[in-house]
């Protein structure tokens, strides 16, 4: 197998590339800028803000996100509080830049959500608010919806409240820096104890997390590559807050009788017995007494056949919805991954519907009525996050089909290392590549395949065993 990474150059594929990336967006029709009317609103809307009137500017808020972003949703500060923790979320105060009825809302209802392409994102909202004036960005004031939640010693949630403040973030950790800083960083010491007690009420209420190393697609310039990228512990315990803070907000909403949650069905029995026979086949039985959530946390992502059950586990991870309401809740209200009502309302950068669940939450939490608009809205929801959640699984598959191809395209004949993902799917251990193989391999075995189709123009990659 190549001694090296590939990647793809400006040599090689690089013109072919290009084509094939842009004739993706036009097939799927993806806005190439923002219409002159919502840029300038924008440009209106940021000098109109007027920040909160609450100072929390005093709370050592740092974020922990992907090393170079710039659309920060999320900031986080805990604290000490008796036996157990105070912890303070703050969230991008992107409803302050949003007229309701306006130019930016009426595009933002038309994307749905920020799109990720191998060439560039596609924002949701115009960057002088997404990346700018409404960002989480260290060492400048800006405005937050604070979420207040108090745990006891076992991490269960006591209370919940949110409020309107300015916040100053601290510091941006990157998810490796920050990795690397937990033990000799309070804050990150705390974040750690935090987020091992929500996985382990987790676990007691049959939540699962499904952490499979991802194959991401890394633009340094003019150059391409594949990079396989495994869940740090400090993105999961950073999850586990922003896990925490949906659930206070679904319980809040069905508290008050409106709102918007996420739902998932919980799979079927003919599912989980498939599962269950794949589990054993693959040489790690899940046992009938095993919680699920459990089982996949005790995985290993380094051990060949355990990583292929992580993938056959995602089959049960399906049927995911929203569900608005304005009176009864819904009849489904759980989402069976997490094991509890849950709520979108922490991403409001890059996500339509959390703007109007955040609306929601702070007029329940603060007494008021929730406002007419937002009532409107909630059923027009769905919708539109499901015309976009197609769009981007539609996106981000095709772009990584694409640039596979363009990196494996001058290597049709060599023969690689592999692991067998199902009997006509392997991932290769260099470059991060998951694609078709023909050969009927053994799940979960190492395996030499050969190079046998890398097409840039259709993305079409395909191994033979060897």
């Amino acid at each position: 197998m190549p001694s090296v990474p590939l990647k793809l150059t400006r040599e090689a594929s690089q013109p072919e590339l290009v084509a094939a990336l842009a004739a993706i967006r036009a097939e799927l029709e993806l806005p190439s800028g923002f219409p002159a009317e919502v840029s300038a609103e924008a440009g209106r809307a940021v000098d109109a803000y007027e920040p909160p009137d609450l100072d929390l500017t005093d709370l050592p808020f740092v974020t922990i996100d992907p090393a170079g972003a710039t659309d920060l949703d999320q900031a986080l500060a805990i604290e000490p509080d008796g036996a157990g923790w105070r912890v303070f979320y703050a969230i991008a105060d992107l409803p302050g830049f949003v007229a309701p009825g306006g130019a930016i809302d009426d595009e933002a209802r038309e994307r749905g959500q920020t799109l990720y392409a191998a060439d560039g994102r596609i924002p949701l909202h115009p960057v002088t608010i997404s990346e700018g004036a409404a960002s989480l960005l260290p060492d400048v004031e800006r405005g937050a919806f604070v979420w207040e939640l108090q745990l006891d010693a076992s991490g269960r949630q006591t209370s919940a409240r949110v409020r309107r403040a300015r916040v100053r973030s601290r510091r941006q950790w990157s998810y490796e820096d920050a990795q690397a800083a937990v033990a000799g960083d309070p804050m990150l010491g705390m974040l750690r104890d935090v987020g091992e007690a929500r996985i382990a009420q987790e676990s007691e209420r049959g939540g699962a997390s499904l952490s499979t190393p991802e194959i991401l697609v890394v633009r340094e310039g003019r150059e391409y590559r594949l990079e396989r990228r495994v869940v740090l512990p400090v993105a999961t315990w950073n999850a586990q807050i922003s896990l925490l803070t949906g659930m206070a907000a679904a319980r809040m909403m069905l508290d008050a009788g409106v709102g918007i949650l996420r739902t998932m069905p919980p799979a079927e029995p003919e599912a989980i017995e498939r599962f269950r026979r794949r589990t054993i086949a693959l040489g790690t039985p899940w046992a009938e007494a095993e919680r699920y959530g459990d089982y996949l946390r005790r995985l290993d992502n380094d051990e060949p056949r355990q990583i292929a059950i992580r993938h056959a586990a995602a089959s049960l991870f399906r049927g995911a919805a929203y569900a608005p309401f304005d009176g009864a809740p819904p009849s489904e209200s759980v989402q069976a991954a997490i094991g509890a009502p849950y709520a979108h309302v922490t991403a409001p950068l890059r996500r339509l519907v959390d703007r109007f669940g955040l609306e929601v939450c702070l007029a329940v939490s603060g007494g008021t009525d929730v406002p007419a608009w937002v009532r409107e809205a909630l059923p027009l929801l769905p919708a539109a996050m499901g015309r976009s959640t197609n769009t981007a699984g539609r996106l981000g598959r095709r772009m990584l089909d694409t640039v596979e191809a363009a990196v494996l395209a001058p290597h049709v004949g060599e023969v690689f290392d592999a692991l067998a993902i199902t009997d006509a799917t392997v991932q290769l251990v260099e470059p991060a590549v998951e694609a078709a193989c023909d050969g009927s391999p053994e799940p979960g075995s190492h395996v030499r395949v050969r190079l046998v189709e890398a097409d840039i123009a259709t993305g079409t990659v395909r191994f033979r065993v060897s």
